[in-house]
């Protein structure tokens, strides 16, 4: 019975683990779902301890003239639209920092974003941009996404939002 319900929590696990987007509400709970294998197989059942991960981990400011972004905006609304829309939308900024800007990746919160940035260093007081396109298919109601910039700024991640309300295939016809 033991080793039925070890594999259970498993399997949950692997599941929880390949669904997840990157979350770090899903790192979380791995990290408990772990903690309770360890207690099932009669290993330490002390209270559970914070899993810390990369993206948790503090960040030590850099020593030096650094980059800042000055972004247009970092939020879009993409409005109400049909299943099957693809739409793009291009968040332009300006390097005001000291030093010239590298963007190192961008990263969206799921598959159906895909990104394009700027992809040599922006110097001081130039222009660049992160685009990225959604592709609706298979997305029902409203939609919330994300995109993460991770450049050679303080902090070296930022945030980009954006949203919409997908209409599905049957009310759009």
């Amino acid at each position: 019975m033991k080793s039925v319900i070890v594999k259970l929590v498993v399997v949950i696990v692997l599941v929880v683990g390949f669904t997840a987007c990157g979350s770090k509400e899903s790192d979380k709970k791995i990290a408990a779902l772990e903690n309770r294998i360890k207690e099932l197989e009669g290993g330490d059942t002390a209270a559970p301890t914070k899993a810390v991960t990369p993206a948790e981990e503090p960040q030590v400011k850099p020593e030096g003239p650094l980059p800042v972004f000055e972004w247009e905006s970092m939020e879009h609304d993409f409005g109400t639209i049909n299943e099957g829309d693809v739409k793009e939308y291009t968040y332009k900024f300006k390097n005001t920092g000291e030093a010239p800007l590298i963007i190192e990746k961008v990263r969206p919160s799921c598959g159906c974003t895909a990104p394009d940035w700027t992809k040599t260093p922006i110097p001081v007081g130039g222009e660049g941009f992160v685009d990225v396109k959604f592709d609706s298919k298979g997305k029902h109601n409203a939609q919330n996404k994300t995109v993460t910039v991770y450049a050679n700024t303080w902090p070296n991640q930022t945030v980009l939002r954006f949203k919409t309300f997908v209409n599905s295939e049957d009310k759009a016809k």
